[in-house]
């Protein structure tokens, strides 16, 4: 034995001191891949402890999550996100040399990206009673057109002192609320349903069953729309942080919630100020210029959940409302005629849905939306925004859906008519002229809920 420990030892010396450069990195390429297996192996044994490793009478976690996979069919081009999985609404006609309607071709396609996992915490009290608690959630979303890579949905903590509390971090935005569609649907109901989940600041106080919440919120995944260019009069848009970003101002919302013997009724305002441009190309010269819209955008919902009904109902009246997953804008209403530096007002939406479902393990349901556009309260030269620059001016949509459901499962069908009008821009941005096109969508689901 001694004599083989001799031997072993020679060889690794001689590996690693040989005088042939090849060896060398030979050797050190075996080592760390001999460790980097190793740690990879390890890693799953030795992650529990940890996160667990901490006194259980200070931490408490609790892991969930879900595998999804959701087959869909549309009958027409939309406008959507997510590669068709976060569905909006049908796009208009757009004809070929020949007089063919380009959008009118169905797609389909079956994806697991928003499958997800998270972690609740629960942490040891701070000082006299003060509660501590965190989140942390994340899919495989991804961004932009890059899919299938781990995406941060919710990462926050909070403080909890009695009847009121301090949340800081990413969660969902004060108008998706506690009042949201039960449907299969990726986009939970949205353009009709604000969509978003921003970093944010928000108090809450509860006395008895009121609940207010104040709100300071900024933007990450979900972007305000904006111009694309700096030239004065462009009206081709972009979705960027730069708008609040150069705003210094947070969205700011304040919401009030009654809850009680299974009834949410509530109400919500949000003001949002963004910063178009702070720089001007105008005849050959470029100006540094002080532009900025401030929206005010209000909610109410209701919902009862009991005997196993849910029937739910909100109605949103949205200015500029676009990085909330909603449609909007607004326009430009003038143009300095030494600077180009432009005013503007803002594009007016309204939308309320509807949803009913009743049942448990067969659970039925239905969904319906409606959208209209009212335009803006001055003249404008041009439009920017989510739906209204491309001239959509009323939106329908009618779903039914059922959901078989077992301890930690649920399969179901939904089928989704949806009919938008298109037409003219006027100077007040509301249209005129209008015609219609529908999307028929099929969408079938899996889930594995743990």
């Amino acid at each position: 034995m001694l004599g083989c420990e001799k031997r072993d030892s020679f060889g690794f010396r001689f590996l690693f001191f040989s005088e042939s450069k090849e060896i060398r990195i030979f050797a050190k390429n075996l080592v760390m891949s001999t460790f980097s297996r190793l740690f990879w192996v390890l890693l799953p044994l030795l992650l529990p402890q940890l996160l667990f490793s901490q006194d259980k009478k200070d931490f408490g976690f609790k892991f969930y999550g879900q595998v999804r996979a959701d087959l869909f069919y549309n009958s027409r081009s939309n406008s959507e996100t997510v590669d068709g999985l976060f569905y909006m609404y049908p796009k208009d006609h757009s004809y070929d040399a020949d007089g063919n309607d380009l959008n009118a071709k169905p797609d389909g396609s079956l994806y697991t990206m928003y499958s997800r996992l998270g972690i609740d915490v629960t942490g040891p009290e701070i000082g006299n009673g003060i509660t501590t608690s965190a989140k942390v959630e994340v899919d495989f979303r991804g961004g932009g057109t890059n899919y299938y890579m781990i995406r941060l949905r919710q990462a926050y903590f909070n403080l909890g002192f009695g009847r009121s509390s301090l949340l800081v971090g990413q969660t969902w935005h004060p108008f998706y609320g506690d009042v949201a569609p039960d449907i299969l649907n990726l986009n939970m109901g949205a353009p009709f349903q604000p969509f978003s989940r921003a970093p944010q600041v928000r108090y809450m106080y509860v006395n008895r069953n009121f609940q207010l919440k104040a709100t300071a919120l900024w933007q990450s995944q979900y972007l305000s729309v904006g111009p694309s260019s700096n030239q004065a009069g462009v009206t081709s848009t972009q979705k960027s942080q730069n708008f609040i970003k150069n705003s210094c101002v947070p969205e700011l919302a304040l919401n009030l919630d009654y809850k009680g013997n299974g009834w949410i009724a509530g109400a919500g305002v949000d003001m949002t100020s963004i910063v178009p441009r702070t720089q001007s190309e105008y005849k050959g010269n470029t100006y540094k210029v002080k532009e900025r819209i401030t929206t005010v955008s209000a909610e109410a919902h209701v919902k009862y959940s009991g005997n196993d009904w849910l029937v739910a109902a909100k109605s949103v009246l949205g200015s500029n409302f676009t990085q909330a997953s909603g449609v909007g804008g607004y326009g430009i209403r003038s143009v300095d005629a030494r600077t180009g530096e432009q005013e503007y007002s803002s594009v007016r939406v309204s939308s309320t849905w509807l949803n009913v479902a009743y049942g448990k393990k067969f659970r039925p349901g239905v969904f319906v939306g409606y959208l209209k556009n009212l335009g803006a309260s001055d003249d404008v030269s041009g439009v920017l925004g989510t739906g209204i620059g491309d001239g959509l001016d009323q939106l329908v949509s009618a779903s039914a859906e059922l959901t078989y459901n077992l301890p930690h499962w649920k399969f179901g069908v939904e089928y989704v008519a949806s009919t938008a009008w298109y037409g003219d821009v006027m100077r007040d941005a509301r249209i005129e002229n209008t015609h219609s096109v529908t999307n028929h969508r099929v969408v079938f689901s899996a889930l594995f809920q743990f």
